[in-house]
């Protein structure tokens, strides 16, 4: 049941003070700014709110300073050269943050690639994606130049030069080229994705913003940063401004009154991040233990699931792209846990190959980071490519196990880790209409006596 408001009120010994004034011939001292009245639920939406643009900022600080990140170069990662969380090991990854402004674009330019999937993903600084170059979108114009422009911007173009406007002046980018089955030519050819910048744009600083690791989520400290966290950065979506007022409410008593920053304090740890955490179970379609996100990539309104997918699968792409499958659990609801052995067995119709265009996956993470998980092994995911045994009647079992089942094709095995929970990630590119439509979701996982 919803709270009823509960003002930021100023304290008793304070009241006091004033009374003793009132009375005194002293001229009256200036009133200082009202504080807002706030609720217990409009701390919690302000704070998932602010914490989803916190989360890309977090991550906007560790590429340049512990990743060696520069403004407007493209970094080609090596194949698994990436730490974020929930990494796509199917593919090879280039990278950059790529600043415009009214005068200066950014122009990539993308060589002929057919017959395996590629896409260079743009997100704004909320983990919106805003822009998506591929064969896909512009048929017409699948290669050679795109020029990523600041709306509006007043800027002449050479003719075969493709525009694409940029609703924002900072924009994280990743390429993503498919390995397949020949990884040395997916090398070769994200080595020819360039970037190039049309002038000199103007760069403000990276705002700062408390530091907090998944364990150790930021409290009423989180708006301290807010003025600078919202400065600059258009929500694509609207409807936003609520919100974003009610995070500045919040941010005025947090920093006006230390009673009302231990409040917010306490309606963050005892209240707004436990139930963030269970939408994580919650938010979306769930069927044999699996969940799909109610939206990914592009988000409306739903501004929890943005901060969701900010946390655990940083850069997610659209539904167009790819669908994304998350489990914790096996098909009876018990956590999964990497000590035991499980089964996860599609039947012949139904096996993933024949619901993608491109390819599929599952990869196991940790529970707390969403990071792989090392093993002996040097295995971190299952796919297509993965040499799988088919059963004779066309069904496909994948094994769970911390050491390989007797009688697990090795090539189907994934490790897990012994005495640790874990969580799987499922992703399908190019989708077919029954995964678009909700329609198929991947195998239970049964857990072996």
């Amino acid at each position: 049941m919803r709270r009823p408001p509960t003002p930021f009120a100023p304290t008793v010994a304070a009241l006091a003070v004033v009374a003793v004034l009132a009375g005194c011939a002293a001229p009256k001292p200036e009133q200082s700014p009202a504080i807002p009245v706030v609720s217990d639920q409009d701390i919690s939406d302000a704070y998932v709110y602010l914490l989803g643009r916190l989360l890309v900022l977090r991550q906007e600080h560790l590429d340049f300073q512990k990743e060696g990140f520069h403004w407007n170069e493209l970094v080609h990662r090596k194949v698994g050269g990436v730490s974020w969380a929930n990494p796509n090991l199917d593919v090879v990854y280039s990278e950059a943050w790529v600043a415009i402004d009214e005068k200066t674009c950014a122009v990539f330019t993308v060589p002929p690639i057919k017959g395996r999937y590629y896409t260079i993903q743009f997100l704004n600084g909320w983990g919106e994606t805003v822009a998506n170059i591929n064969e896909r979108n512009y048929p017409d114009h699948p290669s050679g130049d795109f020029a990523m422009c600041l709306k509006g911007a007043d800027v002449t173009m050479p003719a075969g030069r493709r525009r694409i406007d940029l609703p924002g002046k900072v924009s994280r980018v990743l390429a993503r080229v498919e390995l397949g089955a020949d990884g040395k030519r997916a090398v070769a050819l994200q080595q020819q994705i360039m970037l190039r910048m049309t002038g000199t744009p103007k760069i403000d600083p990276v705002p700062a913003t408390p530091s907090f690791t998944n364990d150790k989520m930021p409290g009423a400290e989180a708006f301290d940063s807010a003025a600078a966290a919202l400065k600059g950065e258009p929500d694509i979506n609207p409807g936003m401004e609520t919100l974003q007022a009610k995070v500045r409410d919040v941010a005025i008593g947090v920093a006006a009154n230390p009673i009302q920053r231990t409040r917010v304090e306490q309606v963050i740890r005892a209240q707004t991040l436990p139930q963030f955490y269970r939408g994580f179970s919650t938010a979306g379609t769930a069927r044999n233990g699996w969940l799909r996100p109610s939206t990914i990539g592009q988000y409306g309104s739903d501004y929890q699931s943005r901060t969701r997918v900010n946390l655990a699968g940083i850069w997610a792409n659209t539904t167009e792209e790819v669908v994304y499958f998350r489990s914790d659990s096996d098909g009876d609801g018990a956590k999964l846990d990497g000590s035991n052995d499980y089964t996860m067995t599609f039947p012949a119709p139904d096996v993933p190959g024949k619901h993608v265009k491109y390819f599929w996956s599952v990869i196991a993470v940790d529970a707390k980071e969403y990071h792989v998980i090392p093993n002996a092994k040097n295995r971190f995911l299952l796919n297509n490519q993965s040499r799988l045994k088919y059963g004779k009647d066309g069904s496909l079992t994948l094994y769970f196990a911390p050491a390989k089942p007797k009688d697990a094709p090795d090539a189907n095995w994934l490790p897990t880790p012994v005495g640790q929970p874990y969580h799987l990630t499922f992703r399908a590119y190019g989708p077919d209409r029954a995964m678009q439509s909700k329609e198929w979701f991947p195998a239970p996982l049964e857990q072996r006596d």
